[in-house]
Formats: structure tokens, sequence, C-alpha cells
């Protein structure tokens, strides 16, 4: 199946287990209670065209056809114009609007063009849809893989990222979605294979640049994670919704105005 048909059913995902984590509320009200969102970030808008863009480079490699530069540039500008011209939800941050962003854009995958380093990887597969099942839980772990690639004997799993800044070693080596990657790739035919973690991360910098980030996971991250979701479920089964208005998601919460209600409501 593919991940639309996958999300028709009862699940579990990363993004879900870190909103439950993250806030108890943002878990009900947009998985539960299907509340729509008062906006829309403009970086989520932004970081999924170009995800888009990079799938696109990577389904011709994997054809053995390489796209060039202007031509992915053409893509992006046709995709962000198709995506985000003229719509009202979206929220852009001070000093940015739809036209900075194009041209962010385009400053960002010339960036990554320039740098990218994977040339003798063979493509294996994009945008992967997966499901798998742990102990306890009896709804599925769903998602879908950036880009798999193999190296030698290596398989090697990539998430794109666009972001403000260069990550730390830190964020790269305790980021629970890539374990769960590591579980779902385990789970489905590539348990016999050594697995590497990576992140493509285009930073939108002052000069903007591109910069990739590896990772392993270890059976006790896998065991970590696995106890971590366990307890996830076991709370969302309950009907445990904890707010966190002390988080500093909370001031641009896409839920603000129906959290502060909940509140004046009394909770109720």
């Amino acid at each position: 199946m593919d991940l639309n048909e996958l999300r028709a059913h009862p699940h579990l995902s990363a993004s879900s287990i870190s909103d439950y984590i993250d806030c108890g509320m943002i878990y009900k009200w947009g998985r539960v209670d299907r509340v729509p969102r008062e906006w829309v970030a403009c970086s989520l808008v932004f970081g999924t065209v170009i995800h888009k863009i990079l799938g696109e480079y990577y389904q011709a490699k994997m054809i053995g056809d390489r796209l060039m530069l202007k031509d992915i540039h053409e893509s992006f500008k046709s995709h962000w114009h198709k995506t985000a011209e003229g719509r009202d939800d979206i929220k852009y941050k001070k000093g940015i609007d739809f036209d900075s962003y194009l041209m962010q854009g385009i400053d960002l995958l010339t960036a990554w063009y320039s740098n990218n380093q994977d040339n003798n990887y063979n493509v294996l597969a994009i945008e992967e849809a997966f499901s798998f099942d742990l102990p306890g839980i009896p709804v599925p772990v769903i998602g879908a893989i950036d880009l798999i690639q193999e190296s030698g004997d290596s398989i090697v799993i990539t998430d794109f990222k666009t972001a403000g800044k260069a990550y730390s070693i830190a964020e790269v080596d305790n980021n629970s979605q890539m374990t769960v990657y590591q579980l779902a790739a385990k789970s489905n035919g590539f348990a016999d294979r050594e697995i590497l973690l990576r992140f493509d991360c285009l930073i939108k910098t002052i000069k903007p640049k591109f910069e990739t980030y590896y990772t392993v996971r270890s059976e006790v991250d896998e065991k970590r994670l696995i106890k971590k979701i366990q307890q996830v479920w076991d709370g969302i089964s309950k009907g445990v919704f904890i707010p966190n208005d002390t988080s500093w998601k909370h001031k641009n919460c896409p839920y603000r105005k129906v959290c502060d209600e909940w509140f004046l409501e009394g909770g109720e």
C-alpha cells in the first residue's frame, strides 16, 4: 500500500509520536478530533516543496538520468507557485514572503546541487512507504522514507531536511525519527544489512549551505524507542492528553486559539 492508503487506517507515525510527547493536546486536536489548523507554517510548505524537488532528482537518477541545475530550478519555481501562491492560510515569519522563499529555494538547491557527494550510490527507492508492528501495540507504525540507497554492503537511509541552522551532533544522534526508520528498514527486508542513517540538510542561513550528517542506531537505541512508543500508545488508548503550554512551541502552535478556549472553559 502507498502512504495515503496506510493513513486511512488507525496507526502511529514518527510525527504523531513526537506530537504526543511534545503536547498531548496537539495530538488530540490534530489526530483525534481532527480540528483544522488555524494556519500552516511557511517552513512546512517550503520543506514539502524542497522534498518534492529532491525526490524528482533521485527518481531520474534511479533510471540512469541526471537532472541539470536549470531543470531543478524550473521545477522548484513551478511547484512553489502551484503550492503556495495566493494562499492566505500560510503564516510567514517577519521579513519573509512568497517571493523571498522563491529566491531562497533557488539558492538552497544550488548549494545542494554543488555539494552533493553521493553520485556513486545506487538508488533503491524514493518516498518508500513502510508499515511495521511493535509488541503490545494493536496499530502499526507507518511512514515513508525519503531516500534509500546502497553503498557496497551498506544501506543508506536519507531524510531530507530544511533548517534555519546547522544540526548539532546531539540533534543528529538523538533524533527518534531516524530510529523509527531503522526499525522500519529492519522489518521490511534490510535486517541483514548494515544500516547507515543520513540527514541531507539544506540550511537557510544568510549564505545558504548544504550539509550531510551520518549517524547510526544501536540495539539499545531501538529498545529505548520501542519502550517509549509503547508508553505513548498506553496514554493514547486511555485518553490521556496532557497540554504543554510551557513549551517554546506553544506561542506559535497552530491550535493556539482552541487551546486558549479549552483552558478558559476549564478543560471540559
